[in-house]
């Protein structure tokens, strides 16, 4: 029969043992996302640019950074935000999805969208819920400004990501505004006095010393961004459904499952099948895409914001960089176990 030193010596030893895995599994668990952090980081030179990324597990909590406290400008995945405000509304019984909207001419935007073409023939009549459609589903720029306008404006949509504690993005002008302070044009008019035509001639009165001067200023300016942090966030909250009714926070996810844009980016090497909650964003040097990616084998869920800045790539290679960043953290919140 083993003596009592004994018996102490064995626990002893086995304290140790496990305390040392203890001590080797902390280790393991801490380095393991540094190892995706710098391959994020090694991925970002495909980018052609600087490249912002945040990836949150949604079941267990654990994240992922890579300059997730740095502006980037969210070009078109603002419409996200716009999308939570304006729900709130329907959810306060301030507005309802089958409010019929009746579009003016001086209602189109341009850039992204259908809308312009429906225009060609008079009284266009659509649904709140058929704007935000359109607004998340091919980033009509047009349904974006009605929407925007519908949820308060940029005002009250920061009002929303204050009360919601999403610190670090902030909306401050219409797709239109964005726009032209883009390519330069700085004297619209009134929203009623505006028209496609006016636009499109104001553009043509600028010099191209004006135009590279507008777009050279655009990675800088600090309206209209969003740190990865700030919308990782605002994900995670949507996908918890904490910030909207059940009913909205599904209709959400719904419309961003079916996102038409994008194909090529946090999707594009992803295995065939995946299912990816999302919107884009592109403008300038910019290219976007934000979402809430599902893994198999009930493995979970991966808030993935990838952003890129200040890149002078074609479009296409800044996808492809956002497609790799997406894979290396599906791999690893897939296989970490």
């Amino acid at each position: 029969m083993p003596s009592k030193w004994s018996k102490k010596m064995f626990w002893l030893v086995e304290l140790l043992i496990l305390g040392s895995a203890g001590v080797l599994l902390a280790q393991q668990t801490a380095e393991a996302p540094s190892k995706l952090a710098a391959e994020i980081a090694r991925l970002e030179q495909l980018s052609g640019g600087v490249i912002g990324v945040a990836a949150v597990h949604l079941e267990s909590g654990e994240r992922v950074y890579h300059n997730r406290d740095m502006k980037f400008p969210m070009a078109s995945t603002y419409k996200v935000p716009i999308a939570v405000q304006l729900l709130h509304r329907v959810d306060h019984g301030e507005l309802a999805l089958d409010s019929m909207i009746v579009l003016e001419p001086h209602d189109l935007s341009p850039g992204s969208g259908t809308i312009s073409r429906l225009l060609d023939d008079p009284g266009v009549v659509l649904s709140v819920r058929n704007l935000l459609e359109l607004m998340l589903l091919i980033s009509d720029n047009s349904a974006t400004d009605l929407m925007l306008e519908l949820a308060g404006g940029p005002a009250e949509v920061n009002k929303r990501m204050a009360a919601i504690n999403v610190e670090g993005l902030h909306i401050d002008r219409s797709t239109l505004k964005l726009i032209a302070d883009y390519i330069g044009i700085r004297d619209l008019p009134a929203r009623e006095d505006y028209s496609q035509d006016m636009f499109r001639e104001k553009y043509k009165a600028l010099s191209e010393a004006e135009r590279e001067q507008a777009e050279a200023g655009f990675d800088n300016d600090s309206r209209d961004t969003s740190t990865p942090k700030a919308m990782a966030n605002l994900l995670e909250k949507i996908w918890q459904k904490q910030i909207l009714t059940e009913e909205s926070s599904e209709l959400l996810m719904d419309i961003m499952r079916r996102c038409e844009t994008g194909e090529h980016r946090l999707k594009g090497i992803l295995p065939p099948g995946t299912v990816v909650a999302h919107k884009t964003g592109t403008i300038g040097g910019t290219a976007n895409d934000v979402g809430v990616i599902e893994l198999p084998d009930d493995a979970g869920h991966v808030v993935t914001v990838v952003f890129v800045k200040e890149s002078s790539l074609p479009v296409a290679d800044r996808e492809r960089a956002i497609a790799h960043v997406a894979r290396a953290v599906y791999d690893y919140f897939l296989f970490r176990k």
